[in-house]
């Protein structure tokens, strides 16, 4: 009994033209770095958001994580790593490549207290709100 590939491709052409952009457009044709754009999960709370990139295989030092005045940017390189030459690959279904997600800040998060954190392939950012910014009024309806 042969192993049967189950194709559980997120991409589906919704047209001819799109699926003929992907074909021109994949990396085997133009040469350049594959790129892939990780899941992310944002939440908030009171006191601060959190976002969570889901980026298994990597290590802490493959991140880059840029905090500009209005925007963070977290990007990083994922490499498909062929250690054994006797694996005969017949599917790889995982992301590789290089990757660049950026976000905008709102004006109450406290730009000197960003952290970051990884584990369990999931790269954790806090963003802590600052307290002098966040203001909440109620408004009366008249």
């Amino acid at each position: 009994m042969g192993l049967i590939k189950y194709n559980t491709n997120d991409y589906r052409p919704t047209s001819f033209r799109s699926f003929v952009d992907r074909f021109f457009n994949d990396e085997f044709v133009g040469g350049s770095m594959p790129t892939f754009s990780p899941k992310v999960d944002i939440a908030e709370s009171d006191k601060e958001y959190e976002l969570q990139l889901h980026v298994p295989g990597m290590k802490k030092s493959d991140f880059n994580i840029d905090l500009n005045d209005d925007q963070i940017t977290i990007s990083g390189e994922r490499k498909f790593e062929n250690e054994k030459s006797e694996k005969n690959y017949h599917s790889v279904e995982s992301y590789y490549g290089t990757f660049n997600r950026t976000f905008y800040l709102p004006d109450v998060v406290n730009r000197e207290k960003v952290d970051a954190s990884y584990q369990d392939g999931i790269l954790t950012i806090i963003l802590p709100k600052d307290e002098k910014k966040v203001t909440k009024k109620q408004i009366a309806v008249k």
